[in-house]
């Protein structure tokens, strides 16, 4: 059974950081992604990042967010920096493309002073 846990969620201030993990069982070796979902919008991309390590960014986080893997983990990280109240979503973890039936309850974070 695949499973997708996020968590490292929470209430945080403009300016800080917050680091967000993802942990599949039981592995997915192909190219993993982080989206987010704020009220009433769709769900975005965010980052990917490949078996090997290399990644991509969405404009709107590029520069602040760094997504990382530790393979012999099955885990997937989301290093967020300079946070901004428009950061403000739920976040999930899925593959990139996502595959609909494994999407998980995802984890969120607020920015707000």
């Amino acid at each position: 059974q695949v499973q997708l846990v996020e968590s490292g969620g929470g209430l945080v201030q403009p300016g800080e950081s917050l680091r967000l993990s993802c942990a599949a069982s039981p592995t997915i070796f192909g190219t993993m992604g982080w989206y987010r979902q704020a009220p009433g919008n769709q769900r975005e991309f965010i980052a990917g990042i490949n078996f090997d390590g290399s990644t991509n960014y969405a404009d709107s986080v590029k520069g602040r967010f760094t997504i990382s893997r530790v393979n012999a983990k099955n885990a997937v990280y989301l290093f967020m920096s300079s946070l901004k109240p428009e950061d403000t979503a739920v976040y999930f973890c899925n593959t990139l493309p996502p595959i609909g039936r494994i999407w998980g309850q995802g984890t969120q974070v607020t920015v707000s002073s």
